[in-house]
């Protein structure tokens, strides 16, 4: 598919790339530099700034499926989007003023925007397309790209931003970036008109967007009291995590035989991708941190934010995805296989970390060193994250598709605060200043033994191969799986 067919796609596919693109322009502003903010101008303790972050993580992908019901089924795909864009303007706006006692709010806006949007721009995307159009695959392809060439460009100027002119300033930017997406759907809106959902296709009900718009500002009250809180977060996530893998157990139990059997390995993928999201969580809390207290930010006269780091994921993502791709057409590797090779390589992102010890000078380390671990990170989400959802959808009966997914999205909510609490292993109690040597030892500990730990999860891993791969070559199971276009798209863009 040469080029990934950008330049045969319909016209509406034009609108929601670049919608995207801001969309996640905006969003990972944010991310990059939320945790510094909070510990360097708030005043919170870098375990508060993790706990926050934490919180925050898990109910930006709750909340998802919230806004794809709203969007299939009460207001219209369309008028969801607009409404979490607004919603998202009102958030960065208001976090470009907000202070030590507003900053919940703004936040929470942020959170009830990306439950509202982040949905349905995909679900929108796959109804622009005949079941059949050979266009679809590249379609899907490219908005994957989107979400990586947005947060790159954000995550590349939001800290130097920050750094040269001030908080404030580089949260305008994510501003900005949501402007740009309203504009953007302006100005191109009339390609979309033959583009509906279910409820989209009706009339607009002035009472059920009431009834929406109210509950969108009720929720940011009830996140903005979440957000201050985590212990109540961490149970609320516990409580619908424990649901929604009860349930999942549920089903499994009811099959027979080897559907049975498929289910449950479907359920140690998922497991497996809570661990990934967890080490993903590392990125915006402990690796900055550690980037500030012990990497030399000094590089050929330039001073390097240690939030600037972050963009090399993308980067990576981006360069390597074409890499893998003609990697794959040269050497054969079932799901399984990719998915162990890519635990593989986030736990030796971490174990390489062992190593710094040895190579601080005066307690600092080079740069290389975060280059290599987020090299490592990022080639094994291409392996674990994009293909997880494939290899559920695979395991799973077809009837159970959709809610084998929503689970394995849930993932990234368990994650959220889990991984907060391993950041917090590598930070100092609250109002003890610790060492540059005790930093230094603290975190090649912590990113050592999350290492470890990784490394026994993609042993095991390994050793279930050849049964997994059997389980999915088993043409005898009724309802075998198949992976959607969508899902079929996002593979090929690694």
């Amino acid at each position: 598919m040469s080029g990934f067919g950008i330049l045969k796609q319909p016209k509406p596919f034009y609108l929601i790339f670049f919608l995207e693109f801001w969309e996640r322009f905006g969003y990972y502003g944010v991310q990059a530099i939320v945790t510094l903010y909070f510990v360097k101008h708030l005043g919170y303790s870098e375990q508060q700034s993790f706990a926050v972050f934490g919180s925050f993580f898990a109910l930006v992908f709750g909340l998802a499926m919230v806004g794809g019901w709203l969007g299939d089924k009460v207001i219209g795909t369309k008028r969801t989007i607009i409404l979490g864009m607004l919603t998202l303007l009102s958030g960065y706006t208001f976090l470009t003023i907000a202070n030590k006692e507003t900053i919940f709010i703004a936040l929470a806006m942020i959170v009830a925007g990306n439950g509202l949007f982040k949905a349905n721009p995909s679900s929108l995307l796959s109804k622009c397309y005949k079941q059949d159009d050979a266009r679809l695959d590249g379609a899907f392809t490219m908005y994957y790209m989107a979400i990586n060439m947005g947060s790159f460009v954000s995550m590349s100027i939001t800290p130097i931003i920050a750094s040269y002119y001030g908080w404030n300033q580089a949260f305008s930017l994510s501003a900005i970036g949501l402007a740009c997406a309203l504009l953007n759907y302006w100005v191109q809106r009339r390609s979309l008109q033959h583009v509906k959902s279910e409820a989209g296709d009706q009339d607009l009900n002035i009472k059920f967007l009431i009834l929406t718009i109210i509950g969108v500002v009720a929720t940011v009250f009830l996140i903005s009291f979440l957000l201050k809180h985590a212990t109540i977060t961490n149970v609320a996530v516990a409580v619908i995590s424990l649901g929604g893998i009860g349930l999942f157990l549920k089903n499994a139990f009811q099959q027979k035989g080897k559907a049975r059997a498929r289910m449950l390995v479907a359920l140690v993928l998922i497991v497996q991708g809570i661990i990934f999201f967890v080490l993903y969580g590392q990125m915006p809390t402990s690796l900055t941190f550690f980037a500030v207290h012990n990497v030399n930010n000094h590089l050929l006269g330039f001073n390097i934010n240690p939030a600037s780091y972050q963009v090399l994921n993308p980067l990576i993502i981006l360069l390597a995805s074409p890499l893998l791709a003609v990697v794959y057409t040269k050497i054969k590797m079932s799901h399984p296989t990719k998915f162990a090779l890519g635990m593989t390589f986030c736990a030796g992102a971490f174990l390489l970390m062992y190593f710094v010890r040895f190579a601080a000078t005066n307690n600092l380390v080079s740069p290389a060193w975060m280059v290599g671990t987020y090299l490592l990170q990022s080639v094994g989400e291409l392996l674990v994250s994009a293909l997880g959802v494939a290899m559920v959808a695979q395991l799973c009966p077809r009837n159970m598709a959709g809610f084998a997914m929503g689970v394995w999205f849930l993932t990234s909510m368990i994650a959220g605060p889990i991984s907060a609490k391993v950041a917090s292993l590598s930070s100092p109690a609250s109002g003890v200043v610790a060492s540059a040597h005790s930093s230094l030892l603290t975190y090649s500990n912590v990113f050592t033994n999350i290492g470890l730990f990784t490394c026994a999860v993609s042993a095991l891993m390994w050793v279930a191969v050849p049964a997994l791969n059997r389980l999915i070559r088993d043409e005898n199971v009724e309802d075998e799986a198949v992976l959607s276009e969508a899902e079929l798209g996002l593979e090929e863009a690694i």
